[in-house]
């Protein structure tokens, strides 16, 4: 199945039987999307450098969901009634066939897949809303990789959610990483009860464990890595806020699906939308797009 010219787009099967799809541009970039959660598991570069964290001891089987890639929080973000982060990253999602148009521009010398979530009936018990989540997961022949989210409110009664693509960037060393594009920004600590605070630094570096909300952030933010000489930047819109998280070397202990000293070689940063719930009454669609790209920097 391929949607243009020399850009390939192939589905395979995982060891669970769990289809995977295969995106790859004309200079070799790749990105690869799996139909469990709709979560990208691997974005590499035309050199084939892996641009997202994986960990090694990421549990691959439903219904948990992989640690690391860029799981989908949906339809809450954090701890709330449902569980942790919600189930969206946990479902299998199906490849859609006939989406509504988008853009030409998001389609053009693109290689793309359209993926689409609807509840089940388990999943209407817990969370009692009829909704259609469409997502294109798209690589350009420059390497940017794209994930457009519309989300439709198809029930009879208005409904609120939040949303985060929790992006796990690959880094060289979490101490050598510096983040810019959030100064002045407010923020909520999960680690002080989400107390408000504003960003007083130039630029976030890192020395303990991070787990913030920013908030209202319009611009494009940069994830600097000095000893590997690249940068990425994560472009949104539709989603105001951005988390920031790094579990530091305590928290990874005691999480059983990353390895003690993987903090190290990982970066949580977010497009999401956490502080203001979106609302959308019947018949209402929203739409959030993030792009994520990497540049040489010195």
């Amino acid at each position: 199945m391929s949607h243009s010219g020399a850009a390939v787009v192939e589905v395979t099967k995982d060891k669970n039987g769990i289809d995977q799809v295969l995106l790859q541009n004309t200079r070799g970039a790749s990105a690869r999307v799996s139909l469990h959660g709709g979560q990208v598991l691997s974005w590499r570069s035309e050199r084939g450098e892996d641009l997202l964290f994986i960990s090694s001891k990421a549990i691959f089987k439903p219904p948990k969901a992989v640690r690391g890639g860029i799981p989908i929080c949906f339809p809450q973000f954090g701890n709330g009634s449902l569980e942790q982060n919600g189930f969206a990253r946990n479902r299998i999602w199906v490849i859609d066939n006939e989406p509504p148009s988008l853009n030409p521009f998001d389609s053009y010398g693109k290689a793309y897949i359209d993926l689409l979530l609807k509840p089940s009936e388990d999943d209407l018990k817990i969370w009692p809303h009829s909704f259609e989540f469409r997502l294109r997961v798209s690589l350009a022949a420059e390497g940017h990789l794209t994930l457009i989210s519309r989300i439709r409110n198809i029930n009879c009664k208005p409904f609120s959610f939040s949303i985060a693509f929790h992006t796990y960037f690959s880094i060289s060393d979490i101490s050598e990483v510096r983040i810019e594009g959030l100064e002045t920004l407010d923020y909520l600590d999960n680690l002080c009860e989400k107390e408000r605070f504003t960003e007083q630094g130039d630029a976030l570096t890192f020395e303990s464990e991070v787990d913030r909300a920013y908030l209202s952030s319009s611009g494009a933010i940069a994830v600097f890595d000095h000893e590997r000489k690249r940068t990425f930047v994560v472009r949104k819109e539709g989603l105001p806020d951005v988390a920031v998280w790094n579990p530091w070397d305590k928290k990874s202990k005691s999480i059983v699906d990353l390895g003690d000293e993987e903090y190290k070689q990982m970066l949580c940063v977010d497009g999401a939308a956490i502080e203001k719930p979106i609302t959308l009454k019947p018949g209402e669609e929203w739409t959030g797009r993030l792009e994520l790209s990497v540049v040489p920097s010195s």
